[in-house]
This record gives C-alpha cells, sequence and structure tokens, in this order.
C-alpha cells in the first residue's frame, strides 16, 4: 500500500526524475536547519547544505545525472548573478576613494594562495584537479570550483579517454577550515595586535570621508558681503557649487518656498541646506550661522516627498532633462540608489527603481509622481524580462571562447565569471535596452540562496558517493595539512601588510579578510563580534574582483598544469 512512499524516500542508484527532486529538497531542507545551528557566535549558514549532500550521498542517496547537471549550472548562474546586482553600483563607485587600496591588498592575496598551490603541486604527487579543490574549499570560493569543473568537463569532452578527478572531495575537505581559518585569524588578531574596538569605531568615525553621506541643515545668512546676491552667486563665490538650496524663508516671514539659483538673499534669510556635512559646515561658516528657525521646516507651503522612478519617460534621464523646477517649480535634493544617498546634481541618470527626494508644492508633486511613475507595487513585482534577459547575456558571455595558443582547450569564462559580469555591468549603467538593473532586495537574497542551496545540494550528493573512499585512499588528513597552508599564510600576510603598511582600520580589516575569502559566514561573525557594519562595506568593496580573479586563477591552474 506504502510502496509508493518507500520507493521516494529509500535510497536508490537509478533515481527517476520525482525521486531526484526529492531528494534535492531533503538535502536543501536538512542543510538549512543545520546551518542555522549555532555554536558560539557561528554558523554554517547554506553551506551546511552540501555537507548534508555529502552525508546522504556516503548513505546512498542519488540524483539523476542528467538533473543533477542541470541543477549545479543554475544555482551556480542564479547565485553569482545575484552577486553581481546587490555589490555592482557600491563595487564600480568604491575605487573613488578606498576601494583601489582594499582590492590590490585582496587581489594580491588570491595570487599569494595560487602560488602556495603550485608550490604544494610542483612538491607533492597530488593532481592538479585535487589541488584546486584544496584551493577553492580553503578559501571557501564556491564559484571558483564551478569555473574548475567546468574546465575540466572541457577537457573529458576534448579527451573522453582520459580519467579526472573530482575537485568536489578536497573541496568538501578543506571547506570547513576554510571558514573557520577566517574567524581564528579575526579573534587573534583581534588579541596580538591589541585592538581597541571602539577606538576603531571612532577611527572610523573621523576618517570616513563624507563624499557620500548627505546631510541637511539649515543656515541663516548674517554676513553682509552675500546680502543681495543670487544663491547662485554666493555658491560659486563660497566653492560649494554641489550643494542644494531646497527651502527659503525671509526673515520675519512665515512663508516657505523653494528657491531658484536666481534668488536674490535678504539680511537674515534662512535656507535649507543639502549636502556633506564638510561641505555644509564650510559654508555656513563662510555665510553666516546655524539657524534654530522652525518654520521652514513645515510642511504647509512646501512639502517633501519620495518618488521612485517607475516610469519609462524618467528612465536614464538626467534630472536636468526631466527639468521638474521650470516644468512644476520642484526641486529633487536627494537621490537614493541600491542603499546610497546621491546628490542630486543636474546630471545625474536616474535607474529605475530609484527613489528622488523632491521638495515643492504638493498639487505639484502628483503632477511630477504622473511623470516619474512612483509605483512601489510595480518595483515588487518580479520583472522576469530583466532577471532572465540579464541572465541571458551572462550565459552568452560565459560561452564566449577565448582562444589561446599553447593552451589544448580554449577558456571560456564560463557560469561562474559570465553572469557575474553581466550583473556587474547592468547594475554599474543601470540597465541595457529594456533589462534594468534593479530587483528588490528580498528577491536578491532569495535568488542567491536558491542558487547556492541548488549548487551545494548537486555537487554535495555527488561528491558524497565516493567521498569516504577517497578520504581514505588520499590521506584526507593530508589534504587538510595542505589546505591549511593555503588558508592561514595568505591571511596572515594580508593582516600585517593590511595593519602595518598600509594602515588599514581593524574593522575594514575584518571584512576584507571575510571577503578575499568569500566568506559570508565569516563577515557574519566579524559584524556581530565587533558589532558594527563597517566590515560589510569593505566585504562588498573586493567580492566581485576577488570573485573573478579566484575564478580565473582556478581556470588558469588547469589549463597550464593539467
Amino acid at each position: 500500500m506504502f510502496e509508493w512512499f518507500y520507493k521516494l524516500f529509500v535510497p536508490t542508484e537509478n533515481p527517476d526524475i520525482t525521486q531526484s527532486l526529492v531528494v534535492v529538497m531533503i538535502i536543501i531542507g536538512i542543510g538549512v536547519f543545520v546551518g542555522r545551528l549555532k555554536i558560539g557566535k557561528v554558523s554554517l549558514g547554506v553551506s551546511a547544505v552540501m555537507f548534508a549532500g555529502l552525508f546522504l550521498g556516503h548513505y546512498g542517496y542519488r540524483i539523476n545525472g542528467d538533473i543533477m547537471v542541470f541543477i549545479r549550472d543554475l544555482g551556480l548562474i542564479l547565485f553569482v548573478y545575484g552577486i553581481g546586482i546587490q555589490v555592482g553600483p557600491s563595487f564600480f563607485s568604491s575605487f573613488r576613494k578606498e576601494g583601489l587600496k582594499f582590492n590590490l591588498l585582496a587581489v594580491s592575496t588570491v595570487l599569494f594562495g595560487a602560488v602556495i598551490a603550485v608550490i604544494i603541486y610542483l612538491s607533492t604527487q597530488i593532481k592538479i584537479e585535487n589541488v584546486v579543490g584544496l584551493l577553492s574549499g580553503s578559501v571557501t570560493n564556491t564559484p571558483g570550483l564551478g569555473a574548475a569543473k567546468s574546465v575540466i568537463q572541457e577537457y573529458q569532452n576534448q579527451f573522453p579517454d582520459k580519467i579526472f578527478s573530482d575537485p568536489t572531495i578536497a573541496y568538501a575537505i578543506t571547506y570547513p577550515m576554510g571558514v573557520l581559518g577566517v574567524i581564528l585569524v579575526i579573534i587573534l588578531s583581534k588579541t596580538f595586535l591589541k585592538i581597541d574596538v571602539n577606538k576603531e569605531k571612532s577611527n572610523i568615525l573621523q576618517q570616513e570621508s563624507s563624499e557620500d553621506v548627505l546631510i541637511h541643515q539649515k543656515c541663516r545668512i548674517t554676513k553682509p558681503e552675500f546680502i543681495g546676491k543670487s544663491i547662485y552667486q554666493i555658491l560659486k563665490e563660497t566653492n560649494h557649487d554641489k550643494i542644494v538650496v531646497s527651502r527659503l524663508k525671509h526673515s520675519g516671514s512665515k512663508t516657505v518656498f523653494s528657491p531658484t539659483l536666481d534668488t536674490k538673499i535678504e539680511h537674515k534669510d534662512v535656507i535649507m541646506l543639502v549636502g556633506t556635512q564638510h561641505a555644509i559646515n564650510d559654508f555656513i561658516e563662510k555665510t553666516g550661522k546655524i539657524s534654530t528657525d522652525l518654520f521652514i521646516e513645515s510642511e504647509q507651503d512646501v512639502i517633501s516627498k519620495s518618488i521612485f522612478v517607475t516610469h519609462k519617460a524618467a528612465t536614464h534621464k538626467k534630472l536636468a532633462e526631466l527639468d521638474l523646477y521650470n516644468k512644476y517649480d520642484l526641486k529633487v535634493t536627494r537621490v537614493y540608489r541600491s542603499g546610497k544617498e546621491l546628490l542630486a546634481s543636474p546630471s545625474l541618470e536616474l535607474f529605475y527603481g530609484d527613489k528622488l527626494r523632491i521638495v515643492g508644492n504638493k498639487e505639484a508633486i502628483q503632477v511630477a509622481e504622473k511623470l516619474i511613475g512612483n509605483s512601489e507595487k510595480k518595483l515588487l513585482e518580479p520583472d522576469f524580462l530583466s532577471l532572465f534577459g540579464g541572465l541571458l547575456i551572462g550565459i552568452i558571455i560565459g560561452s564566449i571562447p577565448i582562444l589561446i595558443p599553447s593552451l589544448p582547450v580554449p577558456i571560456k569564462l564560463g557560469f561562474a565569471a559570465g553572469p557575474l559580469i553581466a550583473a556587474l555591468l547592468i547594475s554599474r549603467y543601470g540597465g541595457i535596452g529594456g533589462i534594468h538593473s534593479y530587483i528588490n532586495t528580498g528577491a536578491i537574497y532569495f535568488m542567491k540562496d536558491l542558487g547556492v542551496c541548488l549548487f551545494f545540494a548537486a555537487v554535495g550528493i555527488h561528491a558524497g558517493e565516493s567521498f569516504y573512499t577517497n578520504f581514505v585512499e588520499n590521506n584526507g588528513w593530508l589534504w587538510l595539512f595542505y589546505g591549511s597552508f593555503i588558508t592561514f599564510i595568505p591571511l596572515v600576510f594580508m593582516v600585517l601588510v593590511g595593519h602595518y603598511y598600509l594602515k588599514i582600520n581593524f574593522l575594514q580589516l575584518s571584512g576584507l579578510l571575510s571577503g578575499t575569502y568569500t566568506d559570508p559566514a565569516a563577515l557574519s561573525f566579524s559584524g556581530n563580534y565587533l558589532d558594527s557594519d563597517v566590515p560589510t562595506q569593505a566585504y562588498a568593496t573586493v567580492y566581485p574582483l576577488v570573485t573573478l580573479f579566484r575564478i580565473f586563477t582556478a581556470q588558469f591552474l588547469i589549463l597550464l598544469l593539467m
């Protein structure tokens, strides 16, 4: 009577599609549950899915071969595309500040780890496929493993009679050490370097460039040399043309309005400024003093409202082209994009999903809404054209063969690098044609976690089939020993160079360690351990470039040393 139920859940060597799907769901379910368990402040997160796959694979559970390959590749594509869309905007903008220094340190660390891997290969009998597995696992880099497997598959297609090792075994053996290694180094570095976390937080606040942090402040103009001059003249003479004057109230009056650049300033006028902290402080010092006037904040004459860009007529238009002030007597003071706050300069190009902070008359704002869109419901609905269009572009980029003399097979960016590059470019330029970069935060996290769960389930169940045998035959403890060199030596190098030579704040350095090892578990730990969001910002700065270098490194090691 219950034979059908027995057939679904009992392991078999040749499962059908239904049995395979059931196994995938069981692996992900068990893995997610285990990943939520914490030892102190540390948890495995979604990486526990891979270990659940190893465990079930060892005890006879299987996935149909064709389904396994499809799930593995689809999962990898979704995972890396989600990463690119999430961190793309902050990745490019970071190069204007400390991003170049951070990325140079991170990439140097990646290459240092690759050199150690080559030394291990040359001085031992370990095959290069397994060395690349050790490298990817020791630095917890899943896309690197995916890239390595893609190159090996290309070799397998070219030379069907040759037998290649599966790097997933070595990856699975060294992966836990990679996760715990970063956490251990963060803890030990804090102790041995005698880091005062509160002092580091204070230093960050002092060092933090206010270039991207906008504030609003009231100023009363009292200096006689500016009376009777236009706002444009005052901003030019004080060298602060990036400041936005959103409101103005004449002294003794209760009427508030949004001024033009031609508006003349009278004695003791109060203006509302929007700009960076440093710029506003300097402007107030030159022109007058901070005002405590409350009438200028009144919503009676002028209101402020946030409007989302969801209409095609406003997308990829510059603020100067929309000309909201001359058309509707409205002033845009700020633009919010991907969690960042941007100053509303006339040359700023608007992307789909941007949020504009607009000041002006209530009726005029309602008219502007029709032009800009402001459909929050539309933003919550998934735009599958943009999503799958972006994925398609990524797959095409990853499939382009790059012929290099002396290499037996052409290089392809593959499913690991192609979608990542496509996502970074789409997020940087706000879209390509009808494909836009906006995906709401919840959808991005869902796509990333679903993708990595599918990938881990596929590689885990496949590796689990022969995991124990390979561990014994290849002396897994020795692989752990070799992997420890790849894990810890570059980490120590990074800490010493970052702290003593580059003078990087320890909160940022912790994020760089986690980002260079693409280790979200270590990032979560460092955020809780140091009680700060600064590590996350540093993590996002280096993650894309590091991921690309990890992918290329894995591919080149196999192509050059196979």
